[in-house]
């Protein structure tokens, strides 16, 4: 069992549960799934690059993604419906709670001037989303093999009902937050 997972159910339910107020742990604020999604808008000139970056994505989650394809053409970008202009992966269970804690404690960290992520990429439904400008902060990527840096998406489902409860659940399992 992830040590995450464990924090939650030792440190974490017990602070939330006094916190809030909550009268049962069923009503305690829980991770659902972690969303990693990278957009490859070169995907329609050059279909190799996406067979990089879907490389690159399984290696940092453990977990094959799926490739995303446009739902409307839009003229302007060249895009046809149908074609494939990304990829994503949904991570539950063990595999969620093993890549929230690498990226807490592993990638984070090591970004250029980290002060922490920003408290205010809540959407009001407790779901937390990160921007990633690199691929090289996870140490599973190695900077010789890359051919590009790209970015990527991070979005953390909870089921908490407000952006408050989200926070301090995100903070109590370790997420640096700036102050």
């Amino acid at each position: 069992m992830p040590a995450l997972k464990d924090k939650y159910n030792a440190e974490v339910a017990p602070a939330l549960m006094s916190k809030f107020g909550y009268s049962s742990p069923m009503q305690l604020p829980k991770l659902v799934k972690v969303v990693v999604n990278c957009g490859v808008g070169e995907a329609k000139e050059n279909t190799k690059v996406l067979d990089s970056v879907v490389n690159d994505i399984s290696t940092i989650t453990g977990q094959k993604p799926i490739v995303t394809k446009a739902k409307k053409s839009v003229a302007n970008f060249k895009l046809r419906e149908g074609m494939p202009i990304g990829v994503k992966v949904t991570l539950r269970q063990d595999k969620m709670w093993e890549f929230m804690d690498r990226l807490f404690n592993i990638a984070l960290p090591r970004v250029r001037d980290f002060r922490g992520i920003s408290a205010d990429s809540f959407d009001g439904r407790g779901n937390y989303a990160l921007g990633i400008k690199e691929q090289l902060i996870f140490p599973e990527i190695e900077y010789d093999k890359i051919d590009k840096i790209r970015g990527l998406d991070i979005v953390i489902v909870t089921t908490a009902g407000t952006d408050e409860e989200a926070r301090e659940l995100l903070s109590l399992l370790g997420a640096p937050f700036k102050r």
